[in-house]
């Protein structure tokens, strides 16, 4: 009986020190979760069932009325289209300009270093600062913009007061801000690729082009997969940038989801109709995510 007990006796007191250990390593990061993840997400929901303007000792509970009144208001649907216009039109040129400029720069060219870092350096700012900048640029009268438009004979458009000009102001300053991001990445997916394989497909007659889709795009469909995720989520919170350039104006033109947030939440101290505009970006996120998952992520070749 001795003979079976002790090996029995170690291995569960070895399992015991593992599981010990587990819960060492990763028992911080799951309270950080829970107390700024799964916490605030919880508190919202709640106050999403409320009315309470953030001062009031009392809290009404209204259940779905909020629901109903936001998603039925004519503003709530202008929100909504703005976010899904500066979403796929920002996400688009900055993969295509971002993936373009990689190539171009991945090349033996004469000051490449240089102009990697100078693309690279709007990442790093502040968007509250860029923004500032770009108003006087995007200035009608006495503008950067408007003095290069007016060597050509073309008056500039009122970029950021007219609200057939404004979303794309906001779109062009977010891309220009985050391009330098995705050159990076891109960057790191093209060296990554085995050169060999173009040599191949050299061999084989294949063509730049050729190269470019069954060596390069299959090479970098991590890359691609990757930023894709991640600026579909970062576009969602786009905030500084709106805030100061436009304050969502004019007209709502430039309203998007996360700035009409901030609006009904921090101006109008509306918890409830805050509460159900920051689940209604919850659920889209987690939408986007997992059918990105589910579909995108089969054409990923990670060999």
């Amino acid at each position: 009986m001795s003979t079976v007990s002790i090996p029995a006796y170690r291995s569960s007191s070895r399992e015991w020190r593992e599981r010990l250990l587990f819960l060492l390593l990763v028992g911080p990061n799951l309270i950080l979760l829970a107390a700024f993840t799964f916490w605030p997400m919880l508190y919202n929901a709640y106050l999403s069932l409320i009315s309470w303007n953030f001062l009031s000792p009392t809290r009404r509970f209204v259940g779905l009325r909020n629901y109903e009144s936001v998603l039925s208001s004519g503003i709530f649907r202008i929100v909504l289209t703005n976010t899904a216009i500066f979403t796929i039109v920002s996400v688009v040129l900055t993969m295509l300009l971002g993936l373009g400029l990689a190539l171009l720069l991945n090349r033996p060219l004469r000051w490449r270093d240089g102009a990697r870092a100078i693309l690279f350096t709007p990442t790093v700012l502040s968007g509250a600062a860029i923004a500032i900048v770009w108003i006087y640029i995007f200035d009608p009268r006495f503008g950067l913009l408007a003095q290069i438009l007016g060597w050509f004979g073309i008056g500039s458009p009122a970029w950021l007061s007219d609200p057939n000009w404004a979303m794309s102001a906001i779109i062009i300053v977010y891309v220009w801000k985050n391009l330098g991001y995705a050159v990076v990445i891109y960057l790191a997916g093209l060296q990554a690729i085995d050169r060999t394989l173009y040599e191949a497909a050299e061999i084989d007659g294949a063509g730049a082009w050729a190269q470019f889709r069954h060596v390069t795009v299959p090479g970098l469909s991590p890359i691609l997969f990757f930023l894709l995720v991640t600026s579909i989520l970062a576009c969602f919170q786009a905030f500084d940038i709106i805030a100061v350039m436009t304050d969502g104006g004019p007209v709502n033109a430039t309203n998007t989801l996360v700035y009409h947030l901030y609006e009904r939440g921090f101006v109008q101290s509306q918890a409830g109709p805050a509460g159900v505009v920051a689940m209604v970006m919850f659920v889209l996120m987690l939408i986007l995510t997992v059918l990105q998952l589910r579909l995108v992520e089969r054409r990923v070749h990670y060999s």
